[in-house]
């Protein structure tokens, strides 16, 4: 029942992009088409969650160890991006049709914050946490999180491509009427906020 009720926590009550405002670039950047905004969403899921696995691992059995837990965030940052780098390169040797798949969507997970803000966030829960179980909680946190962030971006590209065949006063159009659009979806999803306490 805990891990349903984080499931979600994650994906609407807190949601990344929503209610913490993480990765707000590609939410407004990469959603003017639903598929774009699919294959952002598909990416991050899969980037965030590696992430999230390899940067715990080693705050547990690196940073914790060696006292040295004030380096995380630069130890995060260096290992996402050699991460994503790694992962580009082996997707592009085995599996071409994947890697035309992801397509620029890969290089642009680098900067997002929201991937260095969920691999902080579960250290964060480090303590909190049953030893035995952290690396599920973990990996459960992680994929809920990246699900609402994807879930987030596509429902708002639909909305955006739902408001290019309508008329919209020529002064809201483009960026004015899509951060309008985010306010009202942001509020829609604070209605989800009692549905877990």
């Amino acid at each position: 029942m805990e891990y349903i009720l984080m499931i979600i926590a994650c994906v609407f009550v807190n949601n990344i992009v929503l209610s913490q405002f993480l990765g707000i670039c590609p939410f407004l950047g990469v959603s003017n088409k639903l598929s774009t905004a699919l294959g952002m969403g598909v990416a991050v899921i899969f980037v965030m969650t590696l992430a999230t696995l390899v940067t715990s691992l080693v705050y547990i059995y690196v940073l914790v160890p060696a006292g040295i837990q004030f380096l995380q965030t630069i130890a995060f940052i260096l290992i996402i991006a050699a991460l994503v780098q790694m992962v580009e390169i082996i997707l592009k040797k085995t599996s071409p049709s994947l890697y035309q798949a992801l397509g620029i969507f890969l290089p642009l997970i680098t900067t997002n914050c929201a991937v260095l803000g969920v691999a902080i966030g579960v250290t964060q829960r480090f303590d909190l946490v049953p030893a035995g179980s952290y690396m599920l909680h973990s990996v459960v946190y992680t994929v809920s999180t990246a699900l609402g962030f994807a879930i987030a971006i596509c429902i708002f590209a639909g909305l955006r491509e739902q408001l290019e065949l309508n008329r919209v006063p020529k002064a809201m159009r483009g960026v004015p009427i899509a951060l309008i659009t985010a306010g009202i979806l942001a509020m829609a999803f604070m209605g989800f906020a009692n549905l877990v306490k």
